[in-house]
C-alpha cells in the first residue's frame, strides 16, 4: 500500500466515524423530543383529571344546593 491508499483509508474511516456521530446526535435529539412529548402528554392528562374533578365537585355542590332548596319548600 502506498501513502495515497493509506490516506484514502484514513479519510474513509474518518468519514464513517463522522457519519456515525451525526446519526447518534440525530437519535439523541429524536429521543429528547420523544421525552418532551411524553412529559407534555402526562401534564395534559393531569390537567384533564383536575378539570374533570372540578366539574364533578361543582356538579355535586349544585345538586346538593338544589336538594336543600327542595327540602326547604
Amino acid at each position: 500500500m502506498g501513502i495515497a491508499d493509506d490516506a484514502k483509508d484514513a479519510l474513509d474511516a474518518t468519514g464513517k466515524k463522522i457519519g456515525r456521530a451525526v446519526d447518534d446526535a440525530k437519535d439523541r435529539f429524536d429521543d429528547k423530543v420523544d421525552d418532551l412529548k411524553a412529559d407534555a402528554n402526562v401534564k395534559k392528562a393531569e390537567a384533564d383529571v383536575k378539570h374533570a374533578e372540578a366539574e364533578r365537585d361543582a356538579t355535586h355542590t349544585k345538586n346538593d344546593f338544589k336538594e336543600k332548596l327542595r327540602d326547604d319548600s
